[in-house]
Parts: C-alpha cells; structure tokens; sequence
C-alpha cells in the first residue's frame, strides 16, 4: 500500500449489537439475582444473494466476522472484490455484494468437501481452505520469554464479557506484549474471523503479530493464524494432535496451558530466547526444633 494512502473499504453497516443481556436468576438460597448473559443470534452469509453459511454469533461485530470469515475459508483472496456488507438483524442475515456480481468463484466446487470442526457452535472448513494452506510462507520471528509474561499480564485486563457473563471466548491481535484488538464471541473461531475481518479492513500484515485465544488450539484456529499471516499463537488452554502437526508443517510457533509464569511452547522452542531470570531458591528454613547439647 503506498504511504499516505488509506485502504480500501467497501460501503458497510455498522451494525453491532450489546454484547450482554439483564435477566433476573435464583441462586442456590432461592434469592433472585440480576445478572448478565451473552447473546448468542444466527447470521446468515450471503454472498450475491447465494447462502453461504449460518453463524451463531454474540453479534458485536458482524460485518469484520463476516469479512473474516469470508477472508480465512479462502472465498475471496483481495478486499477489494467486495463492494458492500449489509447487515439486517430483522431478517438475521448479512448481503455481501461483489464487485462482478458473480459470488463466489467456483462456488460448487468449493462447497464439494466441507469439514465440521471442533471450534465452539461447530465450525466448518472448505477443501479450498486447506488447498490453499500450504501456500502460507510465514516469517521465523525470535519470542522472548519475558514478552510472553509481559503479554500474559496485560491480558489479564481483558475478557470484560466473560467477567461479566461467561460463556464467551476471547482472541487477541498482539504486537509484542501490547494488545491491539480484543474480541469476545460464543466461538473462538468467531473471535478469530472478527481479528481477521479488521485486520483486512485496515491494511494490516500479520508478519510480526502473535495471536492469542483462551481456548484450545486446535487445527482449525492454526490454520486461521496461518491465513491471517501470523506466525505465532499462544493460549491458556491446550492443543490437540491435528493442531499440533499443521503448526510444525507450517512452521508456527505454538505455545499453550499459558497463565502466570508458566507456558509451554510445543512448536518452535528454538525460536524462543529464554531471557527471563529464573526465580533465586529461598534458603532452606531452620529447624524450630530445640537441639540440647550435652
């Protein structure tokens, strides 16, 4: 993108909804309390006027999900083929419209394979999706130990909808320890479309981000980093062994059960500088035990 110039956007709603919902409960004594729940609502996609997909969605950010999601399965390589995002909550659907008006190309042959994923809510992903994959060339960054506790502090600020409701997953765009954008959904995949949508929609490179998710690793958010060209993904919870084996096709760093001080990096050890000082030994305590001596 040349300097000074800003990038494309195509005409969008801004059509985002309150992420939570008052409802009266009865805890264990039989008192009424007021809480907060997530919202969870299907978004149909559809693509000049062609149904792609129903997500179900906590609705914050529909339009950066949709181009997200639109952007990791593959569907459309340049934002700039896309000439609108229409969100209508009434009809609980979103109207992409292209630049050509013909939808998505090759639109049969991609729909020929799909696979139902692990991801919260049941993800999907197209052959054109892994087709694609190996094509990824990520950079070889160095992550120093002490960005990632630095990072793993900062980030527990955030996760206001789960404080406040539960039930929702959070991903994270990290440049160092510094968050940029942090989104909440019903689906960890969602929140990671969402990432993808805004970065897309802003002109931004993935090269020298990490991404982070509190939940689990699995093959479906490895490929999703891949495609948003991040080269390094942490998370609080664990991975699984498909996760695991795109990440080393690929190359990324993999790091999970991440909280406090403690991490472990199961993809790309060698491109962590281990540059935290370990924690002194405190000398052994005295016995209270009285010692008569003759």
């Amino acid at each position: 993108m040349a300097k000074g110039k800003r990038p494309y956007r195509p005409k969008m709603t801004q059509a985002g909804l309150a992420p939570t919902h008052a409802v009266v409960a009865v805890d264990e004594h039989g008192d009424s309390r007021d809480m907060e729940i997530a919202g969870e609502f299907p978004l149909t996609i559809k693509v000049d006027d062609k149904e792609v997909v129903t997500l179900m969605t906590l609705g914050t950010y529909p339009e950066a999900l949709t181009l997200g999601y639109l952007r990791n399965q593959r569907f459309f390589e340049e934002l700039e083929e896309i000439e609108s995002v229409a969100v209508d909550w009434d009809r609980e659907q979103v109207s992409v419209t292209t630049i050509h008006g013909k939808g998505i190309v090759d639109w049969e042959g991609k729909m020929a394979k799909r696979t139902v994923t692990t991801g919260c809510g049941q993800g999907t992903v197209f052959s054109c999706t892994i087709d694609k994959l190996y094509d990824v060339r990520l950079p070889d960054i160095m992550l120093k130990q002490s960005t990632v506790y630095g990072l793993l502090r900062n980030l527990a600020r955030h996760n206001d909808i789960y404080k406040k409701a539960g039930a929702v997953h959070g991903c994270a765009l990290c440049q160092d320890s510094e968050i940029l954008t942090f989104v909440e959904d019903v689906g960890r995949h969602n929140a990671a479309d969402a990432i993808s949508g805004m970065m897309w929609l802003d002109g931004v490179g993935g090269g020298d981000k990490l991404f982070y998710t509190t939940g689990r690793l699995t093959s479906e958010i490895v490929m999703k980093a891949a495609h948003m060209g991040i080269p390094a993904i942490l998370s609080r919870s664990g991975i699984t062994h498909m996760g695991l084996e795109i990440a080393q096709d690929l190359g990324v760093i993999m790091i999970a059960r991440a909280k406090g001080n403690h991490f472990l990096v199961y993809n790309g050890v060698e491109q962590i500088e281990f540059d935290a000082k370990p924690k002194s030994k405190p000398p052994p305590r005295a016995s209270s035990k009285t010692v008569n001596v003759a």
